[in-house]
């Protein structure tokens, strides 16, 4: 029996981003979906409300009685350990099961697929793409790595089996090798999950191999920033203010208004409320595939400033009376990308900044360029590291990013003291960056903000 036609779909590791998207695939598709996941979360608390079982302690009675090896489908994130009683069972009884990456790419492999790769961006990129192209009139099936604010979800269900579908290709763990694209977008190639990959000339082979999966007269479309020699011959390469496909005359206000450009096409005026230069860049780029695949220009020009952006990607949580922003930023290009523009934005305010360090092996590989990422801001307070699928490192905190750092306004503080800290001192421009549980906090500083000061 084909594994995706299976009528028992049963997620480990269902609180995921990505997982929880194909979970909401599998729902749609009538499959009787359920799975475990280590906390509730208000996104495992959506998926219970449409219908999906979720239970949250390692439990083999959890599994129903009429799952069966025949009629069961079991799909696993890699975040989960190996040592996991409910994985072990169904490996050891003869089950189906598969990685989330390996059901994410036989499904891509039924429709005219757009990849988005990058060690950054590609989760605004591959939203952005899949908006245009909905936007546009064309048929879209999008599996996302984020919550699309127009969306109002991390999936976008096409309407027939011919839909183009839109997938956000996740380098780690290699997960992007399942998928055969026939579009691929790069937006970076910065060093990262050097836990996997060991050092930067075995990430670049991974891009490399990526690349080579692209479909016979496939495009690739890749950022000026990525190393020039995964270029293909036929490479569309886009960036800010030069590259054959580009923005130019980008104008900074509380949104960004640039003038999208490429061999054909002149697009003046265009409005994107996800400020950003790495935005405007995501854009150009989801532009390009857009009119690759039919989009209008008039269609391009109200469909991106109809575009809302990503949850935890450049949001305003408040805007009046002192400005509050989260972002989901963990890397430290991405953390110098955001802190550019914001300074760009408000180039009058003290900006300062929560930043919680995302795994101990990252902290530690990329500790300088952390500290001088972060050294962009006025003021900044340092969280401790969450640690992820990881455990402790040996002599490896926070510190080891607050010692490489210059600013002269630094802290380490807990949640409770950030909450006082934000009491005592009222912030101009306050951003909240990392890829941890920082995003539990938001509430709570949202709330002592408005208390305190609005």
């Amino acid at each position: 029996m084909n594994e995706l036609n299976k009528h028992i779909v049963y997620f480990i590791g269902i609180g995921g981003i990505g997982m929880s998207a194909l979970a909401r695939w599998f729902q749609d598709k009538h499959h009787r979906v359920l799975g475990y996941d280590k906390t509730s979360t208000p996104l495992t608390t959506q998926l219970v409300s449409e219908g999906i079982a979720v239970h949250f302690t390692e439990d083999l009675q959890a599994i129903p009685a009429n799952c069966t090896p025949e009629n069961t489908l079991v799909i696993y994130t890699p975040a989960v350990p190996e040592t996991h009683a409910e994985l072990n069972y169904f490996r050891t009884h003869g089950y189906s099961v598969e990685k989330r990456s390996a059901i994410l790419g036989k499904i891509s492999r039924n429709h005219f697929t757009v990849a988005v790769a990058g060690t950054h961006g590609k989760t605004t990129t591959s939203s952005m793409i899949a908006h245009l192209l909905n936007h546009g009139g064309i048929d879209t099936l999008a599996f996302l790595g984020g919550i699309s604010v127009n969306f109002n979800s991390n999936l976008l269900i096409g309407k027939t089996a011919d839909a183009i579908a839109v997938v956000e290709a996740d380098e780690y763990d290699r997960s992007f090798l399942q998928l055969s694209p026939d579009i691929e977008v790069i937006t970076s190639t910065d060093p990262d999950h050097l836990d996997i990959y060991g050092d930067e000339e075995q990430m670049r082979a991974s891009f490399e191999a990526f690349i080579a999966k692209l479909k016979e007269n496939g495009q690739l479309l890749a950022s000026n920033k990525v190393d020039n020699k995964l270029y293909n011959d036929n490479t569309i390469v886009y960036g800010l203010n030069r590259s054959e496909v580009r923005a130019e005359n980008i104008r900074t206000e509380d949104h960004f208004t640039f003038d999208y450009v490429d061999e054909e096409n002149r697009i003046n005026d265009l409005v994107l409320s996800m400020p950003g230069y790495h935005n405007t860049e995501n854009a150009v780029a989801a532009i390009k595939v857009a009119l690759l695949l039919g989009v209008t220009a008039d269609d391009i020009i109200t469909g991106l400033a109809s575009y809302k952006g990503v949850k935890r990607r450049f949001e305003y949580i408040i805007k009046d009376g002192l400005v509050y922003i989260d972002d989901y930023a963990h890397h430290p290009e991405e953390i110098s990308a955001f802190l550019t523009s914001l300074k760009a934005m408000y180039p009058n305010k003290q900006i300062k900044v929560i930043f919680q360090p995302h795994l101990f092996s990252r902290t530690n590989d990329f500790a300088t360029q952390f500290g001088e990422s972060l050294d962009k801001a006025d003021e900044v307070i340092l969280m401790d590291i969450y640690p992820a699928r990881e455990l402790p490192m040996e002599g490896v905190t926070s510190k080891v990013v607050f010692d490489k750092m210059h600013c002269a306004n630094k802290s380490m503080l807990t949640g409770e003291e950030i909450l006082n800290n934000l009491k005592a001192n009222k912030p101009e421009v306050l951003a909240t960056l990392g890829a941890g549980d920082i995003d539990q906090l938001v509430p709570e500083i949202k709330n002592t903000l408005i208390e305190t000061y609005l």
